[in-house]
């Protein structure tokens, strides 16, 4: 199985990375082939300043060796080895009306000291930031999301979208990081669900993830848009710094386990700004934009 999926998302990010730069028109990836003390590796590319993404990354990584005291303690187990893959994406389009989206999709396997697998799965999902609320945007995004989950279970959209929704709580400062989408951890083989299910279902959505993203993007790319509206797409950029480098699981995995930190600092924007204190005029855009990211909505219903 790793073998299968290691193949699935090298293909998938040479498909995603040619549409990213056929969208953009002028921003070329920029590619670093590396390698993990350890075991493993990845191969890491960047597109930064083209003419829609002020910054994209769509990355993969194959790591493998013994477990880390972090993860030792976390597994409970007291010595083994490890095998995790997966294809990270985050793209930061240059203009105030386009979204940031994210998405990920990994498999990870535990061997005891035989080196028999003592347990496998898969995780992943797909999430929208935006900084201006475009109804329509969101509702097509989890649209997507849902028409992936109903091929393979009735019940997979509605638990998915509310794991996102609790896992991108940021929570010291009370609200959501976007408008949600999925998220999915420990899929693992059930009496319902073989492993090969689980494969097909993470493929599915990863298959998906341009429908769900480019139609919005395309409608939003060449919006114009004044200082004002820029300086509120880095402010919330701040916000979105915050709950990578506090809570997100991804990001300290990666540092637990020695990853390369130029590829688990991918994910950071360009070009952020804190402002102390800062409220938006009542009944503003932006305005609407914090009382929409407050509490989870149901989008489809």
């Amino acid at each position: 199985m790793k073998t299968q999926f290691h193949n699935y998302i090298i293909e998938l990010q040479d498909h995603i990375s040619s549409k990213l730069e056929e969208v953009d028109g002028k921003g070329q990836f920029h590619e670093d082939s590396w390698e993990r003390p350890g075991g493993g590796g990845g191969r890491t590319r960047v597109l930064e300043d083209g003419d829609v993404f002020e910054k994209a990354g769509v990355n993969i990584s194959a790591i493998n060796g013994s477990l880390p005291e972090a993860l030792k303690k976390q597994f409970k187990v007291e010595e083994g080895d490890f095998f995790a893959c997966g294809l990270s994406i985050v793209i930061h389009p240059k203009n105030p009306f386009a979204p940031t989206v994210h998405a990920n999709w990994r498999y990870f396997e535990m061997y005891n000291t035989e080196g028999e697998i003592i347990s496998q799965w898969f995780g992943g999902g797909q999430d929208l930031t935006p900084y201006y609320f475009f109804k329509d945007d969101v509702i097509h995004f989890h649209e997507n999301c849902k028409k992936v989950c109903d091929k393979h279970s009735s019940d997979f959209y509605n638990e998915f979208k509310k794991s996102c929704d609790e896992y991108f709580w940021n929570t010291h400062r009370n609200e959501l990081r976007g408008v949600g989408g999925l998220f999915f951890d420990y899929l693992k083989e059930t009496n319902e669900f073989s492993i090969e299910d689980r494969f097909n279902f993470v493929c599915e959505v990863g298959n998906n993830f341009l429908e769900s993203y480019l139609p919005i993007l395309k409608i939003r790319k060449h919006t114009s848009f004044s200082k004002e509206n820029r300086l509120w797409q880095e402010i919330r950029r701040g916000r979105y710094v915050e709950f990578n480098l506090v809570h997100d699981r991804g990001t300290l995995f990666g540092l637990k386990t020695n990853g390369r930190i130029e590829s688990i600092l991918m994910s950071l924007p360009p070009k952020v700004q804190w402002r102390y204190d800062y409220s938006p005029e009542i009944g503003s855009k932006e305005a609407e934009l914090l009382d929409i990211l407050s509490k989870p909505i149901n989008w489809l219903e």
